[in-house]
């Protein structure tokens, strides 16, 4: 056992000297802050003004369209300013708290985005209230008492649409054909138009018929079904930013409803107040304590943390693995291997390799996990109550405990046969074919992802559970989601044997192989090896 010690200090020494190692230490922080910081930047300095123009020949939508992109830009401000006053404000500084998530209704399962353009919707009298009061003038007068002495102005963000006159050369007088025709250009990119001296790309040109009244739909009208003239034509190359369009379809046809109303003699303001009537709605679960049943946002964090874990776990694992096999192969082709074998037994040889760099991992996972909490509280701003609730989640939830365990018999399991595997191949390239095998394996994971958390204790899971291999990933997948004991127990028996039986069998190949030169043996011919016969 001594001499296994010696040879696993010597793999760790070697290994940490490595630029790999480092890489791998110092890249997962790296890319976690980018992350984070990175679409905060893009969203604030990278998202440029995206300049449309407006041709509304029936005269009637201008003013609509301007309402509906005006009411976009205000919108866009009051969240800015939401959140320049949450991350200024003496109350932040004092108590060192954001946003309490446990306070916050969770959203009918989707994500939080997905909450706030609910509440968008729902609550248009937010932002009237806003305007009505002085915008953004009444609004910093308001706050500026509980902001911080040091508190830097605020930043008006970008304007995020902006409206230009026809180019030289099209005129709005004529057919929206011609019109189209003559805008193609500049929508293309082929030509510039000049806003404020600079010469800028055309986003977008909202075209509106001259009839468009009578184009519109309405219900139990099936002509416009074989009509094939168009409505409001809305053109533009860019299909992954729809929200100019967006804004402006759902303006007109508010603007389109509203009138609706009006013709049929029915109160517009009835009707907004009775489409804003609803049944409160409330998400329970029965597991948590009598009184405090609601499902509130950190517990949709405590879900899906664990699917955090097991990516790490698989990055982890793949990664620890990989530098075994390429460790042992570049240690036999130079004949080190035999060296070491002249003062250590096969046995003693390989259970150093695993420990040394099993210590490696550990230190990796280490550091990241210390890095995943230190970015979360430096770069969490307004939102610090979610690092604190993702901190008080790993410290009650027992992820960080089941996290080593899966982690460490994961990596025995996996790392027995990658040192069966570098043992018998000569080269990184003989060694390939086989890998390519093993990574197919493990993807399977990955492709469970995000289903195992959402039928944790389903069929799927439970089978995936018992299957060695993916033991490790799925029963970390459901660590909070109390799978039935019988698959706790036995599945950490079932990796206990697992990895203990890796290891035996992986031993005998390892035994002969390390030794072996020449073509990488059969798999019928390791098998021989395993059985203990002649090689």
């Amino acid at each position: 056992m001594r001499y296994a010690w010696l040879i696993a200090v010597r793999e760790y020494v070697e290994n940490a000297k490595t630029k790999g190692f480092w890489i791998g230490l110092l890249l997962f922080p790296a890319i976690l802050f980018l992350s984070i910081q990175v679409p905060i930047l893009l969203e604030k300095k990278g998202s440029p003004t995206r300049y449309f123009v407006l041709v509304d020949q029936s005269g009637e939508f201008e003013g609509v369209v301007d309402t509906a992109v005006d009411r976009h830009q205000q919108w866009q401000l009051l969240r800015s300013l939401t959140d320049y006053a949450t991350k200024n404000s003496r109350a932040q500084m004092k108590s060192g708290k954001g946003v309490d998530l446990e306070s916050v209704p969770a959203p009918g399962g989707g994500a939080i985005e997905e909450f706030l353009d609910a509440f968008a919707e729902t609550n248009p009298q937010a932002l009237d209230r806003f305007s009505q009061q002085g915008g953004q003038e009444a609004f910093l007068k308001q706050v500026r008492p509980y902001l911080k002495t040091n508190a830097p102005p605020f930043e008006v963000p970008k304007q995020r649409f902006g409206k230009v006159p026809l180019p030289d050369g099209v005129s709005a007088g004529d057919s929206l054909t011609n019109i189209a025709r003559g805008l193609r250009p500049y929508l293309r990119g082929e030509r510039k138009i000049t806003v404020d001296g600079k010469s800028v790309d055309l986003y977008a040109a909202v075209l509106i018929p001259k009839d468009v009244a009578k184009r519109i739909v309405r219900p139990g009208q099936m002509a416009h079904l074989m009509s094939k003239e168009r409505g409001v034509e809305y053109w533009s190359g860019n299909l992954a930013d729809l929200a100019l369009r967006n804004e402006i379809e759902r303006g007109i046809n508010a603007e389109v409803r509203r009138r609706e109303y009006t013709a049929k003699q029915i109160d517009v303001q009835t009707i907004r107040q009775v489409e804003r009537t609803h049944a409160p709605f409330s998400n329970l679960n029965p597991k948590k304590e009598e009184g405090k049943e609601g499902v509130s946002m950190a517990d949709y964090i405590r879900q899906f943390a664990p699917s955090g874990f097991v990516y790490l776990l698989w990055v982890a694992i793949f990664s620890i693995a990989q530098m075994l096999l390429n460790n042992t192969i570049e240690e036999k082709s130079n004949r080190i291997i035999e060296v070491l074998l002249s003062s250590v037994t096969p046995g003693e040889l390989m259970l150093g390799k695993l420990m040394g760099i099993a210590g490696i991992g550990l230190t990796m996972i280490g550091s990241w996990i210390l890095a995943l909490v230190g970015v979360l509280l430096w770069k969490a701003g307004p939102q610090l109550e979610f690092a604190q609730q993702l901190l008080e989640v790993l410290k009650t939830s027992n992820l960080l405990p089941w996290f080593a365990f899966y982690f460490l018999c994961g990596y025995v399991l996996y790392a027995g046969v990658i040192l069966a595997l570098g043992s018998v191949c000569n080269t990184i390239k003989e060694a390939q074919n086989f890998m390519g095998v093993i990574t197919v394996v493990m993807m399977v994971p990955l492709f469970t992802l995000t289903f195992i958390p959402k039928d944790p204790n389903g069929p799927i899971a439970r089978v995936l559970s018992w299957i060695p291999c993916y033991t490790p990933f799925t029963m970390m997948n459901r660590a909070t989601a109390d799978p039935p004991l019988v698959d706790q127990v036995g599945t950490v028996i079932l990796m206990l044997v697992s990895a203990g039986a890796s290891i035996w069998l992986s031993s005998k190949v390892f035994r002969i192989g390390i030794l072996r030169t020449g073509q990488p043996p059969r798999v019928i011919e390791m098998i021989r090896w395993i059985k203990g016969g002649s090689h």
